[in-house]
């Protein structure tokens, strides 16, 4: 799929993986398979931004993934996000849907928000959202219509 079909298609909370076509270099090749997986690799779709202008800057729409997050002892002291354009060379693909009912946990209200917890009902996310500091959080839950998209189409996300 496009980067273009993810934006219009693909809810938030999905999980995407990309792709540059290319075949993984053996495990030996360190250094080849650190470039590799910079253009190969799955994350959660958090957010999507529509086309911004500014002037006679124009930037296209564009979505972010939550790659990884990096720390130790339960604190997390780095988080990777990617974002793309919706021109993105790159092939994507829907692993993996939101389950009808998950309550994802947004930082704000608004078409600027983004996802920061993805729960498996609300009970869940209420208590996720009580033990994080999060004033203006919107909770929105995944409905049968999102997650019934892949079989309108004739697939189905693994």
């Amino acid at each position: 799929m496009s980067a273009l079909t993810i934006f219009d298609d693909a809810p938030i909370g999905s999980i995407i993986a990309w792709s540059d076509g290319t075949p993984r270099p053996p495990e030996r090749h360190r250094k080849k398979l650190s470039a590799w997986r910079n253009n190969n690799s799955q994350g959660r779709l958090i957010r999507k931004q529509g086309e911004q202008g500014n002037g006679t800057i124009a930037l296209a729409a564009c979505f972010t993934l939550h790659e990884a997050d990096f720390g130790a002892g339960g604190v997390i002291a780095i988080r990777v996000h990617r974002t793309f354009s919706v021109e993105s060379d790159l092939q994507f693909a829907i692993v993996e849907r939101p389950t009808v009912g998950s309550v994802r946990v947004f930082d704000r209200a608004g078409d600027n928000a983004e996802l920061v917890h993805l729960a498996p009902h609300r009970a869940a996310a209420e208590e996720w959202l009580s033990r994080h500091g999060y004033p203006n959080a919107v909770l929105d839950e995944a409905t049968a219509d999102e997650v019934a998209a892949d079989e309108v189409e004739g697939r189905t996300a693994a």
